[in-house]
C-alpha cells in the first residue's frame, strides 16, 4: 500500500496535472477518513476483547451448545446467526476469528470450522461494523463536489442517496443470502461427513431455509426503512430469538441427528494445533442475559442515535472536526467523532465495566489487545485511504482531464457495454479479495462503478449497490480473513484448501447477484 500510494501520487502529478498542494489536501482528507475507520475498529474490538476477558463470550458460547446436538442446527445458530451478529457489531473479519474456535470447542474439525467461518462473511458484511462498508466505504468512495452538485440539482441529499444504495443492497442480499445457511450445511456434510453426502445436508433444508429467512427478512426490511447501520445487527438479533425458539420446539427439524465421525477417524489435515475447550475459557459464572446485555445496549443506543425523529443524533453531530478548503484546494475534510459508532461502542464498554463490576486488569488487557490489532490495520489504512482520495479527486485539475475513475469507466462502457451490471459484483469481489475488506473495496471502486453506470445511462445507485454486495461476497475468499481464521485454530498453511472450497459459494453469490442486477436495470 505505501508503494501504491506513491505510485498514485506520481501518476496524478505527471499524467493528471494535479498540483502538489492538491495531492497533499487529498492525502489529509484521506487521513480524516482513516481516523473514522480506525476509531470504529477500535471500539468494536475493545468491546469484544473486554467481553472475552470477563467471560461473557464464553457464556454466550455455552448457551448455544445446549440447544441442539445436531451439528447442522449448530451451524445455523452459531455460525450463521451469532456470527452475523458479531459481524454487525464488529466486522473486519472478526466473525470467522470468533466462530471458528467456538466450533472447534464444540467438536467440529478445525478445517470445517474455518470454511464455515469464512462463509459467514457474505450476506451480513455490507452492513457489518454498524454499517461501516456503506457509511465509510461507499460514502468515502463517492463523495466529491461534482456528485454533490448533481444530487442537489436533483433535489437529493447525499445521505438520501446512500439510503437508496443501502436499500437496494439489502434487497439483493435478502434474495441471494437466504440460501447461504443451507450452503454451509451441505458443504459441511459433503466435505466433512462420514458419507461425503450433499443429501445429508439437504435433509434439513426446510429448517435451513427458515433460518435463512429469519435473518434476511428483518435484515432487508431494516435496510429499506432504517438505513445502513442496523440490518445485520437487528436481523441477527431477531433471527437468533426466532430460530433458537424453533430449534428448542423442534420445529421443521428432521428426525435424524447428524454428527461427524469420531475424531480419531478424521484425516490429520482436518485438525489444528490448538486445543480449545469451553470450560478452560470461562473465568466466572455469568447469566446468559448478562452476557448478552452489552450487545443489546449497542443496538439500543445506535437505534436511539440514528432515528431522525429523536434529537440525540443531532446533538452528537454538533461536534465536528473540520478542515474546510485545505490549502485553498477546494477539498474539505471533516469528522463527527461523537456520532461515529466507535463512541457508542466505547460508551457501552464503560457501562459494561460498571454493570459487571469488572476488574481493571480485564479492561487493560482488552485495551492492549485492541491497540495491537489497530496498529496493524492502521499501517495499511494510512496509505490506502489517502491513495483512494487522490484517485477520486484527480478530476479536479487545471487541464480539464476526466478523473481516473471516470477515465476507467469510459473505457469499460465502450468495451463492455450494457451487460456491465452482471460484472459489477465481480469487481467488488476482486477488491475484497485483494484488500481483505468490503470497506476498502467500496472506497476503491464505488466512484468507478458510479461513473460506468453514468456513461451507460443506467441506475447509478443500483450499480454501486452491486459493487457493495459483490465486495461482501468477496470476503469469503479474502486472503486476510482466511489467514486470521486459520490462525485462531492452529491451521496455518492450509489456507489454499479453504479457499478452494469457499470459492463455490462465492461464485454462486456473484452470478446470482449479477443476474439480479441485469434484471433490476433492464426488466424492472
Amino acid at each position: 500500500m505505501p508503494v501504491v500510494y506513491i505510485l498514485a501520487f506520481f501518476i496524478a502529478f505527471f499524467a493528471w496535472k494535479n498540483s502538489v498542494i492538491h495531492l497533499l489536501a487529498s492525502t489529509i482528507q484521506g487521513l480524516f477518513i482513516t481516523f473514522d475507520i480506525l476509531y470504529i475498529i477500535f471500539g468494536a474490538l475493545l468491546l469484544l476483547n473486554f467481553l472475552k476477558h470477563t467471560g461473557a463470550i464464553t457464556t454466550i458460547r455455552a448457551g448455544f451448545s445446549g440447544i441442539s446436538n445436531d451439528r447442522r442446527v449448530q451451524v445455523i445458530l452459531l455460525a450463521w446467526l451469532f456470527g452475523s451478529f458479531i459481524e454487525g457489531s464488529s466486522g473486519f473479519g472478526t466473525p470467522a476469528a470468533i466462530v471458528a474456535p467456538l466450533l472447534v470447542a464444540l467438536g467440529f474439525p478445525a478445517l470445517a470450522a474455518v470454511m464455515i467461518g469464512m462463509m459467514i462473511q457474505s450476506t451480513p458484511v455490507t452492513f457489518g461494523a454498524v454499517g461501516t462498508p456503506i457509511l465509510i466505504g461507499v460514502k468515502g468512495g463517492l463523495e466529491n463536489p461534482e456528485l454533490l452538485a448533481k444530487l442537489t440539482a436533483a433535489g437529493l441529499s447525499f445521505d438520501q442517496y446512500l439510503r437508496v444504495i443501502s436499500a437496494q443492497a439489502a434487497i439483493l442480499h435478502g434474495i441471494v443470502g437466504t440460501l447461504i445457511p443451507l450452503f454451509m450445511i451441505m458443504m459441511m456434510t459433503r466435505f466433512f461427513g462420514r458419507n461425503r453426502s450433499w443429501r445429508e445436508g439437504l435433509s434439513i433444508a426446510p429448517f435451513a431455509l427458515f433460518g435463512g429467512l429469519a435473518f434476511t427478512v428483518p435484515y432487508t426490511l431494516t435496510g429499506i426503512f432504517l438505513g445502513p447501520e442496523f440490518p445485520t445487527l437487528l436481523g441477527a438479533l431477531a433471527g437468533l430469538a426466532i430460530v433458537a425458539f424453533a430449534a428448542h420446539k423442534k420445529f421443521l427439524l428432521p428426525e435424524d441427528v447428524w454428527d461427524f465421525a469420531p475424531a480419531p477417524e478424521w484425516p490429520s489435515g482436518w485438525m489444528g494445533t490448538i486445543e480449545i475447550k469451553l470450560d478452560s475459557l470461562a473465568k466466572k459464572s455469568m447469566s446468559l442475559w448478562q452476557a448478552w446485555l452489552p450487545y443489546v445496549l449497542v443496538a439500543f443506543f445506535l437505534v436511539l442515535s440514528r432515528l431522525p425523529q429523536l434529537p440525540l443524533g443531532k446533538y452528537l453531530k454538533a461536534v465536528s472536526i473540520k478542515w474546510a478548503n485545505i490549502f485553498d484546494s477546494g477539498i474539505t475534510a471533516s469528522s463527527q467523532p461523537f456520532y461515529l459508532p466507535g463512541t457508542i461502542l466505547a460508551f457501552v464498554v464503560f457501562l459494561t465495566f460498571i454493570l459487571y463490576r469488572a476488574k481493571w486488569s480485564d479492561l487493560k488487557k482488552a485495551l492492549s489487545e485492541s491497540s495491537r490489532v489497530l496498529l496493524g490495520a492502521g499501517f495499511v489504512l494510512i496509505f490506502t485511504v489517502p491513495m483512494v482520495r487522490i484517485y477520486i479527486n484527480s478530476g479536479m485539475n487545471s487541464v480539464d482531464i476526466p478523473g481516473m475513475p471516470v477515465a476507467m469507466a469510459k473505457w469499460v462502457a465502450a468495451n463492455v457495454g450494457a451487460v456491465w451490471p452482471f460484472f459489477a459484483p465481480f469487481i467488488g469481489a476482486l477488491g475484497a479479495f485483494i484488500a481483505g475488506s468490503n470497506t476498502v473495496s467500496n472506497l476503491m471502486f464505488s466512484m468507478f462503478q458510479h461513473s460506468v453506470a453514468e456513461s451507460l445511462l443506467i441506475s447509478t445507485s443500483l450499480v454501486v449497490a452491486l459493487q457493495a454486495v459483490g465486495a461482501a461476497a468477496g470476503n469469503m475468499i479474502a486472503i486476510h480473513n482466511v489467514v486470521a481464521a486459520s490462525a485462531t485454530v492452529g491451521l496455518l498453511g492450509q489456507e489454499g484448501i479453504t479457499l478452494r472450497k469457499t470459492i463455490l459459494p462465492t461464485i454462486y453469490y456473484l452470478v446470482c447477484v449479477g443476474l439480479l442486477g441485469l434484471a433490476g436495470i433492464y426488466l424492472l
